[in-house]
C-alpha cells in the first residue's frame, strides 16, 4: 500500500519527487529478495553490472538485447527494486502505452521527457531548468528505457542534450557525460517493429534506429538468451526438444533459414515448417488449434486462469475474427453483443480540463 508523501520523504517539496518514492519500502525489499533469487545465470550478470553503475556512480549507458520470452520486464522489475529499496530513484520508461503499464510505475518516454510527438535530428525535449521534473532528473540514479528499437534515435539524442543541460547545471563535471552522468538502460528487440518513417524504404529506416546513434558508441551491449517462457522438462528429450525450437524461432528472426521457392519471383517465399512444431491436422486448421490450445473450453471458458494462461497468435484480423467466432460457438449459453462508445461523458468540467486528463488510448 502505498504511503502519503508526508509521511515517508521530507526533504523535497517537489511534488514528482514525492510521487516517484510513494512506495512502502518493506514492500519493496520483499519484493527485491524474491526477484533477485530467480534470476538466471544471464540475467544476473546483467543486473550486477548496471547496480554496480548505479551505486558507484559511474553513469555507464547500456543496451540489453533479448529476443520474446527472455524476460526482460522480469530483470526490469529486480533491478527497479534494488534502488527504490534505498529511496534512490528509478523513472522506468517505454516507447508505448502497453509496454509502459508493464513495468512497475512506468510512463511513456514522451511523458516523461517531453519529447516532441513529431521529432527530427534538431528537435529539444519540453525539459526547463528550475522546474519540478528538472529537480526529479537531478536526482534520478537510473532510467530503464525498454523497447527503444521502436524508437527514433532523434529522441534518445533529444534526451540526452537535456540531460546534459539539466545535471550539468549543477554539476559542470556531468555535461561531458552521456545523459549527464545518469545510468541508463535500453532494451529491446530488434526483430520487432522498427522505428515508422512514412513512406521511407529499408535505408530510412535502418538509418534512425538507436543503433546508428553517436550513442551507441557508448553503450554497453549484453545479450539474453535463455527463453524462459520454454519451461524445461524432466528429461533429457523433452530439454532437447525445447532448445531445438528456441534455435528454429531465433532463426527465423535473424533469417537465418532457408525458404522454399526463394529463386522464384512470382511466388512469395515461406518458411518450411518442421513436422515437430506443427499441430496433427485431423479436422480442419482452426478447429484443431482450439482443441490444441483450448481444451475443454466448453467446461472451462470461466476459469480466469485457464483463459490467462493460453493465447492464440494469427496473421490478420480476419483469422482472428474466425477464432473467437468458433470459440463462440462452442461456449454454451446465450450470445450478448455490448457496444462502446468514442466519446467521453463531460460532466462538470470543461471539454479541454477533460481531453487533457485521460489519454488518447482512454
Amino acid at each position: 500500500m502505498p504511503l502519503p508523501p508526508s509521511q515517508f520523504f521530507s526533504g523535497f517539496s517537489n511534488t514528482l519527487i514525492a510521487e516517484e518514492m510513494s512506495y512502502d519500502i518493506e514492500a519493496v525489499k520483499e519484493e527485491h529478495q524474491n526477484l533477485h533469487s530467480n534470476l538466471n545465470a544471464d540475467q544476473a550478470i546483467v543486473y550486477d553490472a548496471i547496480i554496480d553503475s548505479v551505486y558507484n556512480k559511474k553513469g555507464h549507458v547500456f543496451f540489453v538485447y533479448g529476443s520474446g520470452g527472455c524476460d526482460k520486464t522480469f530483470l526490469w522489475r529486480t533491478i527497479i527494486a534494488r534502488p527504490r529499496s534505498e529511496r534512490k530513484i528509478v523513472l522506468p520508461v517505454a516507447g508505448s502505452g502497453i509496454a509502459a503499464v508493464l513495468l512497475p510505475g512506468g510512463r511513456t518516454t514522451h511523458s516523461r521527457f517531453k519529447i516532441p510527438l513529431d521529432i527530427y535530428e534538431q528537435s529539444s525535449c519540453g525539459l526547463k531548468n528550475g522546474t519540478d521534473i528538472a529537480e526529479l532528473l537531478q536526482n534520478t540514479d537510473l532510467i530503464i528505457w525498454d523497447e527503444a528499437p521502436m524508437q527514433k534515435r532523434y529522441a534518445f539524442e533529444a534526451v540526452d542534450r537535456a540531460l546534459r543541460d539539466i545535471i550539468g547545471y549543477v554539476s559542470s563535471e556531468n555535461r561531458q557525460k552521456p545523459f549527464g552522468g545518469i545510468t541508463v538502460v535500453f532494451g529491446g528487440d530488434f526483430r520487432h517493429i522498427l522505428p515508422v518513417v512514412e513512406k521511407g524504404n529499408r535505408q530510412d529506416i535502418v538509418s534512425i534506429c538507436i543503433n546508428r546513434s553517436y550513442i551507441w558508441d557508448e553503450i554497453m551491449l549484453f545479450t539474453l538468451k535463455q527463453n524462459m517462457r520454454l519451461h524445461r522438462g524432466n528429461s533429457d528429450a523433452i530439454n532437447n526438444a525445447i532448445d531445438e525450437f528456441s534455435k528454429w524461432v531465433l532463426d527465423i528472426g535473424d533469417g537465418r533459414l532457408s525458404f522454399v521457392d526463394e529463386n522464384d519471383p512470382n511466388k512469395d517465399p515461406e518458411v518450411f515448417i518442421p513436422e515437430q512444431f506443427l499441430i496433427p491436422y485431423t479436422k480442419d486448421p482452426i478447429t484443431d488449434i482450439v482443441d490444441f490450445v483450448y481444451p475443454d473450453v466448453e467446461c472451462s471458458f470461466k476459469d480466469h486462469q485457464y483463459l490467462r494462461d493460453r493465447a492464440i497468435l494469427a496473421p490478420t484480423n480476419k483469422l482472428v475474427d474466425e477464432i473467437n467466432a468458433h470459440v463462440l460457438d462452442r461456449i454454451p449459453g446465450e450470445e450478448h453483443v455490448y457496444l462502446s462508445v468514442d466519446s467521453i461523458d463531460e460532466g462538470p468540467i470543461d471539454e479541454h480540463s477533460l481531453n487533457s486528463a485521460f489519454p488518447v488510448e482512454f
